[in-house]
């Protein structure tokens, strides 16, 4: 029974968050549902230290899902990944309840951390498409990451972020001073830095110029 209600409630999810379902049957037609289903046996194959067995099962859903969870991840109730393709998350990850990910979300490490490398997700947080969090800190619960977003630091709970890097633009549903929501317009170092060459590069083209007449005149008055 224990198993049929676990079923049942992982259906459940799927119905409330994806308006576009029109029948009960269509959740098994979802990867999302697919790669959930069988994270929580390979998970518990990992607990029990059978780890190959856990990657085997892990890395066959990956090739039917497109979806990579590693059976490390402590994953909690009410977990949705809507569509899924491209969806990674790390092994040392843990993820609250009633989280949502969203396509291309990456949960992953640095390459720099040993031990806990990957995030913690608390609850009621959803993550936008293309998502990066990359790192071993925590994104506080009700928290919402934009699409396309990478995030390298903490994010304290109730907030919104967004940007490349990662900027909280709003806590508590209030909206942090000097700071938008807009998403297309962000600062461009590269171009910041050609047009630093460019005002230095016309600063020095006047110098240039004031020494060729400085110097014109000096050989008139000679």
């Amino acid at each position: 029974m224990g198993f049929i209600k676990f079923f049942r409630e992982e259906m459940q999810v799927i119905k409330e968050r994806d308006p576009a379902i029109k029948t009960k049957a269509e959740v098994f037609l979802y990867p999302s549902f697919k790669a959930i289903i069988r994270h929580r046996f390979a998970h518990k194959l990992y607990l029990n230290k059978h780890y190959f067995l856990a990657r085997l099962v892990s890395q066959r859903t990956v090739r039917k899902t497109g979806i990579e969870i590693h059976p490390g991840a402590t994953i909690g109730k009410g977990f949705f990944i809507d569509h899924g393709t491209g969806v990674i998350i790390g092994e040392t990850t843990i993820i609250g309840d009633n989280v949502t990910l969203y396509q291309g979300v990456t949960l992953g490490g640095t390459g720099k951390e040993t031990g806990k490398r990957h995030p913690t997700i608390k609850d009621n947080v959803m993550i936008g498409s293309g998502a990066k969090v990359l790192g071993s800190f925590t994104v506080g619960e009700n928290s919402m990451i934009g699409a396309g977003s990478v995030v390298l630091q903490e994010v304290p709970p109730n907030s919104t972020v967004v940007g490349v890097p990662g900027r909280i633009v709003k806590r508590d549903n209030v909206r942090i001073p000097r700071e938008t929501m807009d998403q297309v317009n962000l600062p461009d170092p590269v171009m910041a830095y050609l047009n630093e060459l460019r005002d230095e590069n016309k600063k020095l083209k006047g110098e240039i110029d004031e020494l060729k007449k400085d110097f014109e005149g000096y050989k008139n008055k000679k």
